[in-house]
């Protein structure tokens, strides 16, 4: 019997949690059980799951990620190219998003916080309380929680832009012991991480009944209004994207890279629809180098080194949602940001970015740490779900492109010959 892709099983999730939370409202029961309070159990039970893989998940993925980028030399000319292109990318993307999200407010409904349409049940007060006492401070309150005295503290308190640093020393420093313990310690991290990436694709197995309660429970409690806020940030979140997809890399391309971005489209084509389609960036680099390489031109030298790195940390799509999805969140709380914590936001952004794993709606994990941050409740992350997957499938083939932009632009840059049918450029 074939089974049914993930999205579509979301989907139709989304259409009977429409039908069953307009049918049950609040007070409807069967044998004593309201069926409101197990729509709530249900999505607070896969909230939890979430939550729960955020702190070993993200610490592996960054501690790997930095050790292998780490190891055998590569931190020369190439790695350092190719480092200075996913931080300047990413930070564009996150920019771009910041940019529509607050022009567009997808928060705001008629001038309302659309808190009371999204069924968000946390106390506003008290959101803003937390707020306050996250971002109000100046910019070096931010950059001293990225030193915490007590590293197990900070993961339980949910302080992950220490947890993030730390992890980012620890993976770099690993490659500087001896090899036989660094080999020793990078086998136990990468299994460490393997396994977490197996139990978190095993928790977005039940994103669907997960998902039919969440959307559910807004239903039932609010109706159909939910969904205008929703379609707007939905909206916000794909024009950021397309802005990066259609100008932002292409400039850089015809720019930075000195190559049509028209023959690059063409050449990527069939990776850009294999990511679309799994919305894993990981399951996607066999097709991406092989565009990359064979299509494009790059040498294997070049694209066996920026490809597989930038499928571990360079996430423009994903970085771009979580910025917007946290502003979104905000807005919805009647919650104006100051500069301070918009910097948080964008900051964290950038770096969790780094830490997302590369399979599908993992960016969830990093949602959560950003909202942690700046002091709003993970529970908001709920009603996001419910266009999740759609959205993700897009940010992941902006994640690949980016990635393969990359790729030619390093190559151009390094002068190799025959990129895109282009002569070399001088080394630079």
């Amino acid at each position: 019997m074939m089974k049914l892709k993930l999205h579509w099983q979301i989907l139709i999730a989304l259409a009977l949690a429409v039908i069953a939370g307009s049918l049950a409202g609040t007070s409807a029961e069967l044998l004593g059980v309201r069926f409101y309070a197990a729509f709530d159990f249900i999505g607070t039970l896969f909230l939890n799951a979430l939550t729960m893989l955020i702190v070993p998940l993200v610490v592996s993925s960054i501690i790997v990620g930095i050790a292998g980028i780490g190891s055998g030399g590569a931190f020369g000319r190439l790695g350092l190219k190719t480092l200075l292109y996913y931080l300047t990318t990413s930070l564009l993307a996150i920019l771009v998003g910041l940019v529509i999200v607050n022009a567009v407010a997808p928060g705001m409904v008629d001038g309302e916080p659309a808190k009371h349409l999204l069924g968000m049940s946390a106390n506003v007060s008290d959101v803003v309380a937390k707020v306050e006492g996250k971002g109000t401070g100046d910019l070096v309150g931010v950059f001293l929680r990225m030193v915490p005295t007590n590293v197990i503290a900070a993961a339980a308190d949910g302080q992950m832009l220490g947890l993030i640093f730390f992890s980012l020393l620890f993976g770099y420093f690993m490659t500087k012991i001896e090899e036989a313990y660094a080999e020793s310690m990078y086998n136990f991290w990468q299994g460490f991480f393997q396994v977490m990436m197996k139990i978190t694709d095993w928790v977005m197995q039940f994103a669907p009944i997960g998902i039919f309660g969440l959307v559910a429970k807004v239903v039932a409690s609010t109706g159909y209004s939910a969904f205008v806020p929703l379609a707007w940030f939905f909206i916000s979140v794909m024009a950021g994207l397309a802005v990066h997809f259609l100008v932002v890399l292409p400039l850089l391309l015809f720019f930075v890279g000195r190559v049509n971005p028209l023959r690059h489209y063409r050449a990527m084509a069939p990776a850009l629809l294999t990511a679309f389609s799994t919305s894993s960036s990981a399951a996607t680099l066999p097709l991406t180098m092989e565009c990359v390489e064979k299509e494009a031109g790059v040498s294997n030298r070049t694209s066996s080194f920026v490809l597989p790195l930038g499928a571990t940390v360079n996430m423009d799509g994903t970085a771009l949602y979580e910025c917007v999805a946290a502003m979104f969140i905000a807005q919805a709380y009647g919650i104006e940001l100051g500069f301070v914590q918009q910097f948080t936001i964008v900051l964290m952004s950038l770096v969790t970015s780094i830490g997302v794993a590369a399979i599908p709606s993992a960016s969830l994990v990093a949602i959560a740490i950003i909202l942690a941050a700046i002091g709003l409740p993970v529970e908001a992350i709920g009603l996001i779900l419910a266009v999740d997957r759609v959205l993700d499938m897009c940010r992941t083939s902006v994640n690949v492109f980016s990635d393969s932009c990359g790729a030619v632009i390093i190559a151009r840059r390094t002068g190799e010959p025959d990129v895109l049918g282009e002569p070399a450029l001088q080394r630079s």
